[in-house]
């Protein structure tokens, strides 16, 4: 059935399909007695009890619009954003581009947003029961460097009471200067983590910090060590890539799906060898294989996004029975 849907969507312009996917899944959602079915694996981490180690990365839903859904699909988590403070149209369309022979996308969205209040809102609602709900946060790209500091600081304070953790994204290859964080992620993660540990006091539960890093950076170590000392919980490894494994188009923006995936294996290995904390796995996962050697290789969760759009919510139900032997 989804040969038939994606033959379909390909024919229309990836954001638009996606919009369609989104408003498919709010129409399609599984019935609340199917949840035990996603009790495979379960683990705890973070200090949070997720039902199965797989989950949906930032971007798929970006503003929170479908998360509800999604959920039921029988996600561990899901990470809604990238949230912004307030609303903004991301980049010039068009800006999402299917490269099907490569299994691969091309992305400039730029952090389209609907913003900070628009999406608390969606979040601040009755929660489905066995999923743990992640927010990505970001600084709007019109907010000056030596500022931004304080656009997550807002974006903690908004969803500190909402979310299960919290993902601080300085990695997106689309958003100017906003890579160049990572140079200086000890003095941005302690400022972070401290107003973070104001909300653990105020809430009475843990709220991890997980730091999203770049598959580009040349100093992939120096930045963990450094968001380690500061107080971060854990990390996803990682965004999309600006480099051009195997792919012949120099379309601008970054690249995800099966090239991505040598590239982001090395950089799991890198990272799981350097910190005793939490590495969530993320890039270049299109198939149950993937997910399992993301696994065996010390990933804590693994999330999707690029192998959905082209295996469809199947690739969950199969990485799910694969971990459920």
């Amino acid at each position: 059935m989804y040969r038939v849907l994606r033959a379909l969507g390909f024919r229309l312009d990836p954001e638009r399909a996606h919009r369609l996917a989104l408003r498919a899944v709010r129409l399609a959602r599984p019935y609340p007695r199917r949840r035990r079915r996603f009790e495979v694996a379960p683990v705890e981490v973070l200090g949070l009890r997720f039902r199965n180690p797989i989950g949906l990365a930032a971007g798929y839903d970006k503003d929170g619009s479908a998360w509800k859904a999604l959920a039921a699909l029988g996600f561990g988590h899901i990470e809604v954003g990238t949230v912004t403070p307030r609303q903004q149209s991301g980049s010039p369309r068009p800006r999402v581009h299917r490269l099907r022979e490569q299994g691969a996308l091309v992305n400039r969205m730029g952090f389209p947003s609907a913003g900070s209040e628009a999406v608390a809102r969606r979040l601040d609602s009755k929660r489905p029961g066995g999923v743990v709900l992640g927010v990505s946060i970001g600084p709007n790209a019109d907010t000056p460097a030596d500022a931004r500091v304080d656009d997550y600081l807002q974006l903690i304070d908004r969803f500190a009471p909402l979310a299960d953790y919290l993902a601080v994204n300085v990695s997106s290859p689309n958003t100017p200067a906003l890579r160049a964080l990572e140079d200086s992620l000890g003095p941005l993660l302690q400022t972070l983590a401290e107003r973070r540990d104001d909300w653990v006091g105020r809430l009475g539960r843990p709220l991890p910090l997980v730091v999203k890093l770049s598959p580009d950076s040349d100093a992939l170590e120096g930045s963990i060590r450094d968001a380690e000392s500061a107080g971060a919980d854990g990390f996803i490894v990682g965004n999309t890539t600006i480099a051009r494994p195997g792919v012949a188009e120099s379309l601008p923006g970054g690249l995800s799906g099966a090239p991505l995936g040598p590239i982001a294996l090395d950089r799991l290995r890198r990272a799981v060898i350097t910190t005793r904390l939490p590495v969530i796995a993320s890039g270049g996962v299109m198939t149950p294989d993937d997910v399992v050697e993301r696994l065996a290789t010390g990933a804590a969760l693994v999330q999707l996004y690029t192998g959905l759009v082209y295996a469809g919510p199947g690739l969950l139900k199969r990485s799910l029975e694969r971990l459920g032997g």
